[in-house]
């Protein structure tokens, strides 16, 4: 395959035509052609959910509690400081902070939490908030998307990930996760993060209403808002996790995860870096991804809570990582958010 630019229909093409292993080798061979150089990156950092109340009900999660129930909680400044401490300790720089759409929590609550933490710990970058958390911190506080943003970089927040994109499309967003944002606001917040100069990731979370025509609306999607700002550093698929969830459907095979993740290689193009998502698939098809078009291998996860909820513990030390990018044939690199290397 050329590195011509394919379309919707090409994709789809690709995925009723060739098998997985097919898939995989035209995956493997266009990263190479991006990074030719044989390494694969990663971050140590931490996931802190701040909270866990959340009134959006989504269908496919876990994790969550309604507003007062007796399990929900939110992070005090302490508890706060101590998992960033620990995670210092541990040789990490960064901490993913995600939360829910908590309507007891404004926005003086995140500023003056951003700002405890650029205070007590001024080196240690902030990736936090999803654009559904954003978009409802934006509707409460009558304020712009872009005002929200603009006081949160003030605050001192460093990125935005992903989260809450599942399928940028509205017909199964209505069904999975009928409270949130649509797939259009959050492409929008995404926009005005980018032009106000934050760099983002972008995320999938497949195998659960969706068809594949759904999943590549969502990748062209991204492609388009890409082609437009630049702003979004990598791309990182999973699939939907259904323990403990209110959403009935068969977990995906990994095999339609590969699959899936060379489709994704073969038509972002414009998105330099795709993840490999051990945490779901587990270590070794998190190996095997880095053959399937993947050149980073995402976070050694010191603390991650939303996964586990749904009944999935992978765990992975640092050496462990190491050993198993090392046994796919590449060399670990350390990295930070925006992929530039730690020395």
């Amino acid at each position: 395959m050329t590195d011509r630019r394919i379309s919707t229909d090409d994709a789809l093409k690709l995925w009723q035509e060739k098998d997985v292993v097919e898939l995989g080798d035209l995956a493997h061979a266009r990263r190479m052609r991006m990074h030719p150089e044989p390494m694969v990156t990663y971050i140590v950092d931490r996931n802190i959910n701040y909270t866990n109340v959340c009134v959006s009900g989504c269908r496919f999660c876990a994790f969550y509690r309604p507003p007062g129930h007796p399990e929900g909680y939110v992070l005090g400044m302490d508890e706060l400081a101590r998992k960033v401490q620990e995670t210092l300790d541990l040789g990490g720089g960064q901490i993913l902070l995600q939360g829910g759409m908590n309507p007891d929590l404004g926005l003086d609550f995140y500023e003056s939490m951003l700002g405890f933490l650029k205070k007590s710990f001024p080196h240690v970058a902030v990736h936090g908030f999803s654009p559904p958390e954003i978009i409802d911190l934006s509707e409460r506080s009558g304020l712009s998307v872009r005002t929200v943003i603009a006081r949160l970089i003030d605050a001192g927040l460093d990125s935005i990930p992903g989260g809450g994109a599942e399928i940028l499309v509205d017909r199964v967003r209505r069904e999975i996760s009928p409270r949130k944002c649509s797939a259009d606001a959050w492409l929008d917040a995404m926009v005005q993060a980018h032009e106000l100069g934050l760099k983002t990731t972008a995320t999938m979370m497949f195998g659960h209403r969706e068809d594949i025509r759904d999943r590549l609306e969502h990748l062209s999607r991204l492609r388009d808002v890409q082609d437009r700002t630049a702003g979004f550093t990598a791309f990182i698929p999973w699939t939907f996790q259904p323990k403990n969830t209110q959403l009935d459907a068969p977990e995906a095979s990994s095999a339609e995860y590969l699959k899936f993740l060379a489709i994704s290689r073969l038509f972002l193009d414009n998105i330099a870096n795709v993840q490999a998502s051990w945490v779901t698939q587990g270590p070794h098809i998190g190996q095997m991804a880095l053959l399937w078009g993947a050149n980073d291998f995402g976070s050694t996860m010191i603390e991650e809570n939303v996964v586990a909820a749904a009944g999935v513990h992978f765990l992975l030390p640092e050496e462990e990582l190491r050993t198993l990018v090392r046994g796919a044939g590449f060399e670990p690199r350390r990295r930070r958010m925006d992929y530039t290397l730690e020395t």
